[in-house]
């Protein structure tokens, strides 16, 4: 019941217990307490990447004996096909054995890590990036965090690709950044859509988002397409956060150009680690790059803006940011092919076998990184609601878990991972096209 200052009264064993006021604020007989959790951070899981697998990994049937095949989420690591270089795992063991990196590092990062990012960098750009260019971070994660709390301020908005990488939504809100989405079209390539861009701008608008190679579509944004990209955000003077976490895994008939090429148009900060390339996610170290030869990024104090962000945040582990140099500068272009050749296999895979389920469509065969976007036609489907029904349901039924497109932007799509082992992925697929027969409408 609600007394008449709109307070929430509870009987419970013969106690009345105030339990909440209309404000939000609580109290417990007769204490008002001051405090409550910060609204922006309650986020609620089914609109997370990592909140959405773990509910469809607790919808399993535990009493089903398969193997549950997790095709929701971008770390190969779990399987012995993709395992790192053993020149990185021995830096880290002489990093940390050394004794030489127990102590904290510079907020920006050991300078000896800086260099060798810049160096590993530079050598796919016209220029020349230095130590000062570049700030080692706790994954890519940090630098997003980094790059859009440093560009933040009353009144601004951001443009973000869809379908995209949610955190970076997720953390443009908690900076007060407001959000403008533009569509990556399928039937391009999902390539930018460029009159979008200039139809969503505003003087209010500060940067734009790319991820190349793409998560979660599998594309590579082409030269000339990279290069129209920077002349439209120069027309728009804003600049471009290039996401390049998937730098270089490409298999397709696009190379991977990183858009600091084009920096001389526009200011760009790109974003890395060496999480995927290396299949080290769980390790945390990446870098925010500052592509500025111009000195656009100095001279709007933004650099000074990532340092002030950096001087009041957590740095990455300092023996892994020792090792750093002997991993970039050390590992054989062998192992990087070994993963371009695996994911090239189970990409083709994954395309072959969903062309055998007549309920998904993929518009666009993976051409890099480790995701595909598909379609579901829900009209040939019973019982299906949308996305978010079809990956619960498949996850009950079959034990195989992927990503509902509307996480990432796309209603009624499927983002599915093929960095997996083939004969698990074969094995997946060959479940998927199971549950899609069985829940088919009857013609």
């Amino acid at each position: 019941m609600e007394n008449g200052n709109g307070l929430k009264i509870m009987e419970k064993n013969g106690l009345s217990l105030n339990l909440k006021l209309q404000n939000g604020t609580k109290v417990d007989n007769g204490t008002h307490w001051c405090f409550r959790g910060n609204k922006e951070l309650d986020t609620p899981p089914e609109i997370t990447i990592r909140g959405v697998l773990g509910m469809l990994k607790d919808s399993l049937d535990p009493s089903d004996p398969r193997p549950t095949i997790p095709l929701g989420h971008g770390d190969p690591s779990y399987f012995p096909c993709f395992r790192t270089a053993e020149v990185a795992e021995k830096s880290i063991a002489d990093a940390l054995h050394s004794a030489n990196f127990n102590c904290y590092a510079p907020t920006a990062g050991l300078p000896s890590a800086r260099r060798a990012v810049a160096e590993h960098l530079s050598a796919d750009l016209p220029y020349k990036l230095i130590a000062d260019d570049v700030f080692i971070t706790v994954g890519c994660t940090q630098a997003i965090e980094v790059a859009l709390c440093a560009l933040a301020r009353p009144g601004a908005n951001i443009l973000l690709p869809r379908p995209g990488f949610p955190i970076y939504e997720a953390r443009a809100v908690y900076s007060h950044l407001e959000i403008r989405f533009f569509d990556l079209l399928p039937e391009k390539g999902w390539d930018v859509d460029l009159n979008a861009i200039e139809a969503l701008a505003d003087e209010n608008t500060v940067a734009m988002v790319i991820i190349n190679p793409g998560n979660p579509c599998g594309n590579v944004f082409t030269y000339e397409h990279l290069e129209k990209v920077a002349e439209t955000a120069r027309k728009l003077g804003i600049l471009v956060i290039s996401d390049e976490v998937y730098d270089h895994i490409t298999f397709g008939s696009k190379p991977f150009v990183p858009m600091g090429v084009f920096a001389s148009i526009v200011p760009v900060l790109t974003l890395g680690s060496i999480s995927k390339r290396w299949i080290v996610p769980g390790w945390r170290i990446g870098w925010l790059a500052t592509n500025d030869p111009n000195g656009i990024l100095k001279k709007t104090r933004v650099v000074d803006c990532i340092k002030g962000y950096l001087n009041i945040s957590v740095d990455p582990t300092t023996f892994n940011q020792g090792a750093l140099p002997h991993i970039l500068e050390k590992t054989k272009e062998d192992f990087f092919q070994n993963i371009i050749n695996t994911l090239e296999h189970t990409s083709e895979i994954c395309y072959q076998k969903l062309k055998e389920i007549d309920c998904i469509t993929c518009p666009h065969k993976a051409e890099g990184s480790m995701f595909v976007m598909v379609k579901l036609n829900l009209g040939l489907l019973e019982d299906i609601k949308d996305d978010m029904d079809f990956c619960f349901k498949l996850a009950k039924e079959e034990s195989v878990i992927v990503l509902p497109g509307i996480v990432v932007g796309l209603k009624n799509w499927l983002r599915i991972s093929f960095a997996i082992d083939p004969c698990s992925l074969e094995d997946a697929l060959g479940r998927i096209k199971v549950f899609c027969q069985r829940h088919s409408k009857q013609k």
